[in-house]
């Protein structure tokens, strides 16, 4: 079927959004029907400049009754009529479910050429990024490191970080690895020599963190401020800790004015109790002018150097031992006017911790840990216990317990079967390690540290098998199908389970991998699918580095911002834990809140830092009701409908919009005109430009829909001119919403829709590589397994573990 009549213009263009699907085609249950010319050439549409708006795709020459043979070019079409972005607005078309229905016809076709001929893509080498590198090295040797204090951030392509094609190894970095690799082998076996130099670290409070409540859960009850370290502890010795208190612009301690109790504990137990402020005998500066006009110089000298010699000598054993330090806890009741909260300058001078309607204290600053002192030995560490799988008798036993210890670490590094030939290259270095040194645990640490930056450990390297025709599709081994199972899940390493099944061949089997999906996913290593996917999928990294007007915007502070990023999280892994549909992530009206942020919110009767599970109103329901990503998605002065717009379109339709065009002009201020413009006419100026309206028309409108919350996720009802919000929004095709109810009902209406495009994303996070058109039928098919459990988080997940990307491989063509 040839020589169809025109071009389909709109296949090239990006991002097709709800455009043109009417409200009652969403719910429409429509079945493929035949392929044939007629209905096609319906949705092809003559159009000035074809050539240039198609890319350079010519239509006409197309054949609709070979689909199979360009499965990419027909992803495209079946793409854009899903979206109802073909034919464009304004221009005839058949009715929507006849549209629907040829659509599911060439998915259908699709499906049909990729089951015949599997296209599962080829990931490149993959090396561990730094959350990858840190949960290895604790499943490996069962030891926790700050991986942002050895490596540097990564690069992300797509909203992830664990994408394969931009983790390079640059020389730089290789340094980095080369030290990261000594320092920690050096710390899991126990090095004697350590000193105070290699170990002493310090650990700094959150400086927009109002300490006015109990600050964690490794803080006794009754506590009020400070801060809980998990600290490494390397040998059995003496530490010292020391105590900064915060102080202000002007080098003053703060809060000295009344007498506050400091403990430091070590895993609960009381070390030291000291007073803090509170001396009546000196003459402080006024209230409020401190810096300014001077109290009497024993005062001054006092509040610069209060904190002096603020420490505590103690002996720990070595391993990870917590460490806190805070104040007690006292009752408080605020007199006189209340007063804003302090912010900007104001808060620099002040001679306050926290928020004057807090208490008035003062608040710990860093917490240094030196040492070790006078080293008595290297202790029994976790590590230790898990490295040392054997201890030699006698000298004569040394090299048979060497080869096993590192057989076994080699095997878990390595993540599958080692050659004698891998065991002896390690051996040659624990030899000379022992050599050096005259100890059997420093050629243990020699062994481990060169481990440590093998490619094989550094690098997820998958081969073709030497039998493979060139270009060929073919199933991966079952270790390597481990390795992407455990990164995928865990992002880490295969445990000792994964990897026993898998060196039998007996993982690929469909019973067997369904246990051990099961398995991991109720293991607390699952919640890197919280940390490292859903974090990113939902752009809260965007959160931490965000600085609103704080003139503007008194009530965020740090303890906000923590506060909207556990809410998430703790939704995710509920959401997670419970195996409940993923449509819940839009619906499920519930949420986790502490007392800061059901105050922000307006809920009453929530007391405490402790997160709770609350009810909440359609207005809060599932994500778009989140402080998270609503601030996530403003400007430091305002909201921005076109930015929630966007991330609506990316993160849940899975239809981003193009970048913008060069030279685009910013929104037009409120001081350009003579009167204050409305967010919403600010923007319909914005779009009268016609290469902004393209974009625009489709994202400002479910942007507006979110008006009714402010920068920060407040509920409001008037917008920042004072004006009433109006959250009306209408598609271009006459579909009309208004809020955040009714934009949720856009979603959820197309199930499937939206369940494709969180499965997209699902899939590139798997793979370590961005999907594209071969990747659709994978991912169909995933979603049209997991319908009839209403898209229960299992299900997807199990559908992309068995799916052809996950479990095949291309040869080298």
């Amino acid at each position: 079927m040839r020589g169809i009549a025109a071009p389909i213009v709109m296949i090239a263009l990006a991002g097709a959004g709800l455009t043109g699907v009417p409200a009652a085609a969403r719910n429409a249950s429509v079945q493929p029907t035949p392929l044939d010319r007629s209905l096609l050439d319906k949705y092809c549409v003559s159009c000035h400049n074809t050539r240039q708006q198609t890319a350079g795709l010519a239509f006409d020459t197309k054949d609709v009754g070979r689909v199979g043979t360009e499965p990419r070019t027909w992803e495209r079409v079946a793409r854009q009529l899903r979206s109802g972005m073909m034919p464009p607005p304004g221009s005839p078309r058949p009715d929507p479910v006849s549209g629907q229905a040829f659509a599911a016809a060439l998915e259908a076709e699709l499906d049909k050429a990729a089951a015949a001929l599997p296209r599962p893509g080829r990931p490149v080498i993959h090396r561990l990024n730094r959350a990858e590198y840190a949960n290895a090295i604790r499943d490996l040797l069962d030891i926790e490191i700050d991986a942002s204090s050895l490596l540097p951030a990564d690069e992300s392509l797509g909203g992830f970080d664990n994408i394969g094609g931009v983790l390079s190894m640059s020389p730089s970095l290789l340094e980095r690895y080369l030290s990261a690799a000594r320092r920690i082998s050096r710390l899991a076996v126990g090095d004697p020599a350590i000193g105070p130099a290699f170990a002493s670290k310090t650990y700094e409070a959150p400086q927009t963190v109002f300490q006015d409540a109990r600050m964690s859960e490794d803080l006794p009850f009754g506590s009020r401020g400070g801060l809980a370290v998990r600290h490494h502890f390397p040998l059995d010795a003496e530490y010292v800790g020391r105590i900064r208190l915060r102080r202000n612009i002007l080098g003053y301690v703060r809060g000295l004015t009344d007498p506050h109790l400091l403990e430091v504990r070590l895993d609960g137990t009381r070390l030291k109790q000291s007073t803090i402020g509170g001396n009546r005998q000196l003459t402080p500066a006024p209230l409020s002018f401190t810096g300014v006009i001077p109290g009497d110089p024993q005062w001054e000298a006092y509040a610069l150097t209060a904190d002096e010699g603020l420490e505590v000598r103690f002996r720990a054993t070595a391993g990870p031992h917590v460490v806190a330090v805070s104040f007690l806890d006292e009752a408080f009741e605020p007199e006189g006017i209340l007063q804003p909260e302090l912010t900007g300058l104001g808060l620099a001078y002040s001679e306050f911790s926290s928020a004057p309607s807090g208490p008035w204290g003062p608040s710990v600053d860093t917490v240094s840990i030196d040492g070790p002192f006078h080293a008595t030995g290297v202790g029994e560490t976790p590590s230790r216990r898990r490295l040392f799988s054997c201890r030699p008798a006698t000298a004569d036993h040394e090299d048979g317990c060497a080869r096993q210890i590192i057989s076994t670490v080699a095997r878990r590094g390595y993540r599958g079967t080692v050659e004698d030939k891998d065991v002896n290259r390690l051996i040659d270095f624990y030899r000379a390690g022992r050599k050096d040194t005259g100890s059997f645990e420093s050629g243990i640490q020699a062994a481990v540290e060169r481990l440590l930056v093998d490619p094989r450990f550094l690098f997820r390297i998958e081969r073709d098998p030497p039998t493979v025709a060139r270009g060929s599709a073919y199933h991966i081994s079952d270790v390597e199908l481990a390795s992407r199972l455990s990164f995928f899940l865990w992002s880490s390493t295969p445990d000792d389970p994964l990897l026993e099944a898998a060196e039998r061949g007996m993982l690929h089997e469909p019973v067997t991998l369904e246990t051990h999906v099961t398995r991991m996913l109720a293991d607390d290593r699952a919640s890197a699918l919280v940390d490292n996917f859903a974090v990113q999928w939902l752009a809260l990294r965007q959160l931490r580095p965000v600085t609103l007007d704080a003139e503007i915007f008194t009530d965020y502070d740090g303890n906000l911002r923590e506060a909207f990023l556990q809410e998430t999280q703790r939704f995710v892994q509920d959401q997670l834990r419970q195996d409940r549909s993923a449509l819940d992530l839009l619906t499920a009206k519930y949420t986790f809140v502490n007392e800061r942020l059901a105050r922000h919110y307006g809920m009453p009767g929530v007391y405490g830092n402790h997160y709770r599970r609350v009810a909440v109103g359609d207005e809060r329901a599932g994500l778009l009701g989140h402080g998270s990503i609503l601030t996530a998605t403003s400007y430091p002065t305002r909201t921005s409908p076109v930015l929630r717009g966007r991330w609506l379109l990316d993160n849940l339709l899975g239809t981003p919009p193009p970048p913008p065009p060069p030279d685009i002009p910013a929104l037009p201020s409120s001081a350009e005109h003579d009167r204050k413009l409305t967010m919403r006419e600010r923007t319909e100026q914005h779009r009268r430009n016609p290469a902004c309206a393209r974009c625009h028309v489709r994202m400002d409108p479910l942007g507006f829909a979110l008006e009714n919350f402010d920068a920060i996720g407040r509920w409001r009802t008037t917008g920042e001119t004072g004006e009433p919000v109006d959250a009306s929004g209408a598609l271009p095709d006459g579909t009309t919403f208004r809020g955040v109810s009714g934009v949720r009902p856009l979603v959820t209406s197309r199930p499937e829709e939206f369940v494709r495009v969180l499965t997209g994303k699902l899939m590139t996070y798997a793979l370590g590589r961005a999907v594209d058109e071969d990747d659709m039928p994978a991912i169909r098919a995933v979603v049209k397994q997991a319908a009839p459990s209403n898209y229960r988080w299992s299900a997807l997940l199990l559908g992309i573990v068995r799916s052809v990307p996950f479990t095949m491989r291309q040869a080298e063509p």
